[in-house]
């Protein structure tokens, strides 16, 4: 690799790595366990609520600000949690924060799977890019991570359409343990809370997200952009991209209008407003970059940087050893149309086709937002 990209952005590329490699482990293991093929949900949907609950109910009001990172209706109409009244609770219509929620059969089943799964994933990462290599990596963002103010979640939460997709965490409930024990912060956890750090310091000084901006609004040329060549050029779902554009639109970020080559498409160009917001997010980068050597000191901030650029230089024969976990079981949802093109340009360059910051949809979870 020959770019120089931000670091946020080999941060970001590498969780999502991790993430797909997690969910194509998670989906031969789970649908070999249910041969229903339930819908599946991705990393964050774990991380963020699932590891939470067991097979004994809990006050759903003690989950509440996990259930708001995540999508804990989702999780209720496919079969992982059940929502329900305290048996204790005689009022006929309780409150939904007076509600109990507990894993199905089904959740406890996935939870099998997940529980010992970022581990694995981890060690399969030592084991093909290094034990020192990610060692040093961990270290370098753990020393990050230790700088920010509160306890973070163990995965970025889930975007928010009503503001913008701006950050917004809230604080993780005070003692809430883990069902079965918690994990330790695996590789994933360290570059998610990295990655948050990363977002609130942009978006203290930028009025749009980190999410839209590193997606849609990096990729806008001067002369504007066919809205279905977006997903190849980010390498995040046709609905994220929709979300976006919209929002870039109506805020006056950008115009759409039709696409004199195509018939029935549409094209997006940048107003002024929204050049300036594209040199904004470029700039703020840069400053987020020396800000975090400042406070890290330059071996630091440059240890974190060249750990996560050597991830992605390392190869086999040419092949980016980070493909090696890219691939989809063979009758898995990225192996099947329409995700086969961006699965196929994701393990023959992750590079070039991973999203420069991940799109965590209410639609599963996934990272790139599909």
């Amino acid at each position: 690799m020959t770019d120089r990209r931000p670091l946020p952005t080999l941060l970001s590329q590498l969780l999502v790595a991790f993430t797909i490699e997690f969910d194509n482990e998670s989906e031969r293991r789970i649908t070999a366990l249910d041969s229903r093929r339930r819908f599946l949900v991705s990393q964050a949907m774990w991380a963020n609520f699932m590891q939470y609950v067991g097979k004994e109910a809990i006050p759903l009001r003690e989950v509440e600000p996990l259930a708001r990172i995540t999508n804990l209706g989702g999780l209720e109409r496919w079969g992982y949690v059940a929502v329900e009244p305290d048996p204790a609770d005689l009022r006929p219509r309780p409150p939904r924060r007076d509600l109990m929620v507990r894993a199905t059969p089904a959740g406890l089943r996935a939870q099998q799977v997940w529980r010992p799964l970022a581990g694995e994933i981890e060690r399969r990462w030592r084991e093909r890019f290094g034990h020192d290599e990610i060692g040093r990596l961990r270290q370098s963002l753990s020393a990050l991570v230790s700088q920010s103010d509160g306890e973070l979640p163990r995965y970025l939460p889930v975007v928010n359409f009503g503001n913008g997709m701006l950050t917004s965490v809230p604080r993780p409930p005070a003692g809430l343990p883990a069902a079965g024990g918690g994990a330790p912060a695996d590789l994933s956890v360290l570059l998610s809370r990295g990655l948050l750090v990363a977002a609130i310091e942009f978006e203290r000084e930028s009025d749009l997200s980190l999410a839209i901006s590193a997606n849609a609004l990096r990729v806008l040329p001067a002369e504007g952009a066919a809205i279905r060549d977006l997903p190849r050029l980010t390498g995040v779902s046709k609905e994220a991209i929709s979300s976006s554009v919209g929002f870039l639109s109506r805020k006056g970020y950008a115009v759409v209008e039709p696409d004199p080559a195509a018939s029935r498409g549409q094209r997006v160009r940048l107003t002024p407003k929204g050049r300036r917001a594209q040199d904004t997010y470029h700039r703020l980068l840069g400053v987020i970059e020396q800000g975090w050597r400042a406070r890290l000191g330059p071996d630091g901030a440059g240890g974190l940087r060249e750990s996560a650029q050597n991830l992605f230089d390392q190869a086999d024969d040419g092949a980016p050893r980070l493909s090696q976990g890219l691939r989809p079981p063979p009758d898995g949802w990225r192996a099947r149309p329409p995700y086969l093109a961006q699965t196929t340009a994701v393990i023959r360059d992750p590079g070039a086709a991973l999203p420069h910051y991940p799109m965590v949809l209410h639609r599963g979870g996934w990272p790139d937002g599909s």
